[in-house]
């Protein structure tokens, strides 16, 4: 069995990588956290105990791994890098005789429906998920998991800090944005530590904090989750302008706009960054509506 390297020295991680021929790649957003407190208060955001299942994106080299299995956790890591793939399999290959651990190949964009459906008896509200995400595949994943109206037991992300103040941002702040919509539909929104760039390895330019997601207890009832993601993105695609200019797209044929805003109880000279998560989904079920009347 491979041994870790130190997950705690910048120089040790370096020249780990240099021995097995690898680099740092920047089309993954590949950094590994360096500070041992942080990570252990991050896995601790997850409420891990033993048999909890974890979903990890990007374990890397695995040190978060390793401290979630050291937890008791069972992990399924997502992992598109082979260098990576390969020596993880080495890391915790005592963990994987014990069934305790399993890497998924590849994009998770790509796979994590698959995983999903392997295990038909396990469904996401008894996975906690966690990831240092960058901004691009965060969003993504928010947006697929919620269309299909799945929320996960708890979610752990550590992204750049301006996209965590974007997903926990109010309405009529310069930070609310489509994404902190689809987040907060479903999940309520903490902000969790800040970690400076000096806690990852390579350093990156910008903070990162973590957040939590966790279920809401009570979230709007909503028909139709993959009209309400094109509505809240539609609504957002142009700011500055109005919900009826933005919603044009989206309004079935031959329906009413006024009637639509006047059911869903809107202003359609109203803008997207003033409407709560609620307006959101009203507006989406009056569109919804429109469109059953609509059919011949």
């Amino acid at each position: 069995m491979t041994e870790h390297p130190d997950y705690n020295a910048p120089a040790a991680l370096k020249a780990f990588m240099e021995q097995h021929g690898m680099a740092m790649q920047k089309k993954f957003g590949q950094n590994f956290m360096v500070n041992p407190a942080a990570r252990t208060r991050i896995a601790g955001l997850l409420e891990l105990d033993s048999g909890a299942r974890v979903w990890e994106i990007g374990p890397g080299l695995g040190c978060m791994t390793d401290e979630m299995l050291r937890s008791g956790a069972d992990v399924t890591a997502f992992e598109i890098d082979r260098g990576f793939i390969a020596l993880l399999g080495q890391f915790f290959e005592d963990y994987a005789r014990q069934d305790r651990f399993r890497i998924v190949e590849g994009d998770v964009l790509r796979t994590w429906r698959h995983e999903l459906e392997r295990q038909p008896e396990i469904p996401a509200a008894d996975i906690r998920l966690f990831g240092n995400l960058p901004y691009n595949i965060a969003a993504t994943f928010i947006a697929d998991t919620i269309t299909r109206n799945l929320t996960f037991a708890r979610c752990v992300f550590t992204v750049q800090k301006e996209v965590a103040q974007r997903m926990a941002a109010a309405p009529s702040t310069e930070q609310y944005s489509a994404f902190s919509v689809l987040c907060q539909w479903l999940y309520d929104v903490k902000l969790s530590m800040e970690l400076a760039p000096g806690n990852f390895w390579p350093r990156p330019k910008v903070s990162s904090q973590a957040v939590l997601l966790t279920p809401k207890q009570h979230p709007a009832r909503c028909t139709m989750p993959p009209l309400f993601v094109k509505t809240v993105h539609a609504l957002f695609s142009q700011r500055r302008k109005t919900l009826l200019n933005n919603i044009k797209p989206l309004l079935p044929k031959g329906s009413d706009a006024d009637s639509i805003f006047r059911q869903a109880g809107l202003d359609k000279s109203e803008r997207a960054e003033n409407l709560g998560v609620a307006q959101f989904v009203a507006l989406t079920e009056a569109l919804h509506e429109a469109a059953q009347s609509a059919k011949p």
